[in-house]
């Protein structure tokens, strides 16, 4: 692990904070209106909302979504709080602190928790031992399942150390090892990693630098992308039965509305009425909208309407608070 960053004397100008609040409540949002649309094929979501989903009361309430409150975030963000909590609380990322705090979410029986995740959560000693874990539960599914539960909660991780890509790279996939063991969930988690950090350094990634990176990830990651990325968001299939919960799926729509997205709203609103796993991919999507536009972008309404934003600022002020050294000197 990499020395913590007291010695930098760090302050964060208002540009990052926008950013980094940017993320926590683009997550929590694109959980929350992607829930709306969750599971549903694009012909349902039209359907079922026929002048389209805008915000949190005209989520359509049947067995599965009336299990939440309007404008509550689902599992994944349970998940990213418990990185955060982590993170907050320690000062650092600290693998078996995260894996306790993933266990004893779990333990309180959450609504929405993924298969993967919840035969990894449900293994002898498995806050002792959570790599291993996830290793035995992939192995147990022949090295074959690659699901999006790693992806969906990692954007945090690119928001400390943000500065040291090479720290960020390492952690985000570490930290998707303590329950995702497939190479391309810690890709994934990698290349979210890697945008965060990048737009907090204040340095966008253009396409052919990603595809540079990418280039240097799992062969299987290389080839889901080789092709250039289509402007059109229907050629992603993301209501696709087969494949919703693919982690590399997921990227693609996070990928899709960084490049693509006019806006934060824009882009969200694309994600979530393609249907699917909707609230996983509005999870990564708002992260990446939220790093890349800041948090000013997002519309008051969706900020205002969710279940327990005072929760976010706290949490959002907290890690501010440990980023930083109060008699800083140096600027970033």
């Amino acid at each position: 692990m990499r020395p913590r960053r007291e010695a930098l004397n760090m302050k964060l100008d208002t540009c990052i904070r926008n950013k980094i609040k940017g993320v926590i409540y683009g997550q929590a949002i694109g959980d929350a209106l992607g829930l709306g649309t969750e599971f549903m094929s694009k012909a349902e979501v039209r359907t079922k909302y026929p002048d389209g989903l805008t915000n949190y009361d005209q989520i359509f309430q049947d067995k599965h979504r009336s299990r939440w409150k309007k404008g509550s975030w689902t599992d994944d963000t349970d998940q990213f709080l418990c990185i955060l909590n982590s993170i907050n609380d320690n000062g650092n990322i600290n693998l078996l602190d995260t894996a306790k705090r993933f266990h004893d979410w779990y333990l309180n029986n959450p609504m929405g928790i993924g298969r993967t995740t919840l035969s990894v959560l449900s293994m002898p000693q498995y806050t002792l031992y959570p790599q291993k874990a996830a290793e035995l539960v992939w192995k147990l599914k022949k090295k074959k399942v690659a699901p999006n539960g790693g992806v969906m909660r990692t954007s945090i991780v690119g928001v400390w150390n943000f500065w040291d890509q090479e720290s960020v790279l390492i952690n985000s996939s570490q930290i998707c090892g303590l329950t995702h063991h497939d190479q391309r969930c810690m890709d994934s988690c990698k290349v979210v990693g890697y945008l965060v950090s990048s737009e907090l350094n204040k340095k966008p990634v253009e396409q052919n630098r990603l595809q540079k990176f990418i280039s240097k990830q799992d062969l299987r990651v290389q080839e889901y992308f080789a092709a250039p990325f289509t402007r059109d968001i229907s050629a992603l299939h993301l209501d696709n039965n087969k494949d919703m919960g693919y982690t590399l799926k997921t990227l693609s729509a996070g990928l899709w509305a960084y490049y693509h997205a006019g806006s934060f709203e824009d882009g969200i609103m694309q994600i979530i009425h393609e249907g699917g796993d909707a609230d996983t991919n509005g999870c990564v999507v708002g992260s990446l909208l939220g790093v890349k536009y800041g948090f000013s972008s997002i519309p008051e309404s969706w900020v205002d309407g969710l279940g327990s934003k005072e929760v976010l600022e706290k949490k959002y002020k907290k890690l501010i608070e440990v980023m930083e050294v109060s008699n800083g000197e140096s600027n970033i």
